[in-house]
């Protein structure tokens, strides 16, 4: 239960939403089945109208033109019965005048929380639109628009933005039965039955498949490649992790978990260094020479130290506090009185204290007021602040006036879909475990990686860490790609990390599912 309310505050995409109740359906009159069922629930079970929106568009990417459908809908999920048990919500991008649409690469996406919709790697990465902001990716004010996504994917393959229960118009049949879809496993089950529904539907059984995930949805792609490979029997060609989180050790710190100090300590140094908070010897490198410096200290000095606990002497304490202090910008005496152990919240409290200032969670080139100057812990994650809402107008305009799909029902962009079920009794949750079967079952499956130095959801040392941890022979660490950006969490809204991620997930999928 503590790793479950946990995960609200220290998941992709800050505080969750509540969900507005929906109301619940008043009991049919007409005489019930022998199963229990009335003759109305019969019929639904067997009739349930997938709706949607179908509409055309061109998009011009890397200077040549691409004419493509957009299908905007919901799809129905049964159970073995035969009756419907949730709504899922998606979009879909097709190209047109492909020479052989079964076979081109299709690729599903969502983002992560659990609780977000899809519409950060859609409005933000891969899709036909994004959200404008400022080239370094910083806030601009309301009202807030969409232009033509030049960095698009869509070039490469379709694109299927999935919306799991609870997020975006994705809705379990009974509000009560929603808790049956929330878990890593529950999820898994449900996002996969998705795909293979849809793969079904739309004849896209011979295309490459990819899955591409963000935050938590690494973590659901990791689950979901040993979903559809024991269940439906399906391999993948490549998963891109975007954000990365498979084992939730690496970042949820607390009494005897001293790994997450580790591993978040190259990113305080990154963050330091991008505010100008370290030495003038420090700040006069590179930010490559920097991390290196961080990194080495990380595992070694920094890491025996937090091992030997009480048992460490007081010289080598005094040495450990004074080279954390020059490599993170903190006060000698912050980092002693912190026992050498500084969280992520109080970090971002302290690092600007002298400037009132907070810095970001998602992304910590960003900054916001500190309303308490006295506050031991962030008060807000302003890197949040500054593009939720950009984000939630764009989609709800775009999806009713361009892609004409209209609903009245809320559309839930952050949602509190709690408590989860992870699956991890008196354990962190780890899938890495699972993708790493994945691999060795399919040894052709790409896996890529996309790392933001200035991400303090998801750090890039962790990252790493996991995958060097995964027990994987040479040849198949050989298809692990890591790419790192010069921003945060969503490392896309910073304009040259669209141009460099673009260029790389092109490569990626190329690499992944040659043309014959």
């Amino acid at each position: 239960m503590r790793l479950t309310q946990r995960l609200f505050f220290l998941l992709l995409l800050g505080t969750a939403l509540v969900h507005a109740k929906e109301a619940t359906p008043k009991p049919d009159s007409k005489p019930e089945s022998k199963d229990g069922t009335s003759s109305k629930e019969e019929t639904k079970a067997k009739e349930v109208p997938d709706r949607r929106s179908v509409t055309e568009h061109e998009l011009t990417v890397g200077g040549r033109k691409i004419a493509f459908t957009a299908t905007a809908g919901l799809q129905t999920l049964k159970d073995a019965d035969g009756k419907p048990t949730a709504e899922i919500f998606y979009i879909a991008y097709t190209r047109k005048g492909a020479t052989n649409p079964a076979a081109r690469p299709l690729t599903f996406s969502f983002n992560g929380g659990p609780g977000s919709s899809s519409v950060w790697l859609h409005l933000g990465l891969l899709g036909p639109k994004r959200v404008r902001l400022r080239d370094d990716g910083f806030a601009v004010p309301p009202p807030y628009e969409l232009v033509d996504n030049e960095s698009s994917l869509l070039d490469e393959t379709d694109l299927v933005f999935i919306d799991p229960v609870g997020t975006g118009y994705s809705r379990a049949t009974k509000p009560e039965d929603a808790r049956n879809f929330y878990g890593v496993n529950e999820d898994a089950r449900s996002i996969g039955e998705f795909i293979r529904l849809y793969v079904t539907r739309n004849g896209r059984w011979s295309s490459p498949k990819f899955l591409i995930g963000e935050s938590y949805g690494t973590t659901r792609a990791a689950a979901l490649s040993g979903e559809l490979l024991g269940t439906h029997r399906m391999n993948l060609n490549g998963i891109m992790l975007v954000s990365t989180v498979l084992n939730f050790q690496t970042i949820w710190g607390g009494e005897g978990n001293d790994l997450p100090h580790v591993l978040y300590l190259p990113s305080y140094a990154a963050t330091a260094w991008y505010h100008k908070k370290l030495s003038p010897e420090l700040q006069a490198k590179p930010l490559s020479e920097v991390l290196k410096e961080a990194e080495e200290f990380a595992v070694g000095d920094y890491n025996q130290a937090l091992l030997l606990g009480s048992g460490l002497d007081a010289a080598r304490r005094t040495a450990v506090v004074r080279r954390m202090s020059r490599l993170t910008g903190l006060a000698e005496s912050f980092v002693e009185a912190s026992d050498l152990r500084v969280s992520l919240s109080r970090f971002n409290a302290e690092l600007l204290r002298d400037r009132r200032l907070v810095t970001g969670r998602f992304d910590s080139r960003y900054t916001g007021p500190a309303r308490d100057p006295l506050s031991r812990q962030a008060e807000r994650d302003p890197s949040g602040d500054a593009v939720f809402s950009a984000f939630a107008s764009t989609f709800n305009h775009y999806v009713r006036e361009v892609l004409k799909f209209e609903d009245d029902r809320p559309y839930h962009v952050l949602a509190g879909v709690g408590p989860w079920n992870w699956d991890a009794e008196n354990q962190f949750a780890n899938v890495s475990e699972i993708l790493a079967e994945s691999m060795a079952s399919n040894p052709f499956l790409k896996v890529h990686v996309s790392n933001g130095y200035y991400d303090m959801a998801t750090p890039y040392f962790a990252t790493r860490y996991t995958f060097n941890h995964m027990r994987l022979p040479p040849e198949l660490l050989r298809n692990i790609t890591q790419d790192d950006y010069t921003a945060g969490h969503m490392m896309y809204l910073n304009r040259p990390d669209l141009e460099k991620q673009k260029a790389d997930l092109s490569r990626f999928i190329r690499a992944a599912a040659p043309l014959k």
